[in-house]
Order: structure tokens, then sequence, then C-alpha cells
């Protein structure tokens, strides 16, 4: 299983919005690197959910559902289907991330406009320590 991060805005598409729908296709990425991201995703695959837009913060963990497909509005770019798995209580802020000092090699740190990217081993055994039994 390969560990991946989204961001969203939250008053565009929100965790709490993703629990209520419980299922969601990702799209709207158009950046060349983060829609390599989501062509590299594969079914049972996990995605930590993060609120951008001043909140900078993993809220959730969805699951990967379908293939990675084009997509049908923007020939450039990739969809995916996710399932909402949980609400993440409470959310790991990209200040704390910082603060380790453990992941400056991390796209979420290096990049931070980035919008999808795959997720070191090394930082998902840092959060499960955080949420254990909740990530895998």
């Amino acid at each position: 299983m390969t560990f991946f991060l989204a961001k969203t805005e939250p008053n565009t598409y929100s965790i709490g919005r993703f629990a209520q729908e419980q299922q969601t296709v990702w799209d709207g990425v158009n950046n060349a690197q983060a829609v390599r991201a989501i062509r590299s995703m594969k079914p049972g695959d996990r995605v930590l959910i993060y609120h951008s837009g001043g909140e900078s913060q993993i809220v959730g963990l969805a699951q990967v559902m379908s293939e990675p497909s084009n997509d049908p509005s923007n020939p450039k770019s990739a969809i995916v289907t996710l399932k909402y798995l949980r609400t993440l209580e409470p959310p790991t802020t990209l200040h704390e991330v910082k603060a380790s000092g453990l992941f400056g090699d991390f796209a979420l740190v290096r990049q931070s406009r980035l919008s999808t990217m795959a997720v070191p081993d090394d930082f998902i055994d840092w959060l499960e320590r955080r949420y254990p039994g909740q990530l895998r």
C-alpha cells in the first residue's frame, strides 16, 4: 500500500463534506507533477486529506477506489475515485511536521504549492505514532 497526500481548500471541498458524501472523484489537478502522482495511484492505496487555505493541516484519510483515468474536462489531467475512511483528530499541522525537523525532503515541506504527492514511508511511520491503528 502506498500513501499519498491530496490538498483541498476547506471552503471548496472539506473533510466534513467528504464524510457526508462518503465517496468523491478527485479532480481539478493541473500541475504536471501532481497529475503524475494521481496517475501512480492504485486501488487500495491511502490518501491523507490536507486542508490548505490557511489551515495547513492533515485532517482525514481516504482510500483509492479506482484506477486513475483521464479527466474528461481536461485532457492533461487525471482523476481517481476516493472513499472516505475517517477524520483524523486532532489534525496534524504543517507547523508540527516542520517542527519535527525530520521531513525537509518531503514535498509537503519543500513544495508548498504542490496539490497531490506521494508520502514517504518514514512520514507514515511518524504519523502512525500520532494515530495508532488508524492509517493502515
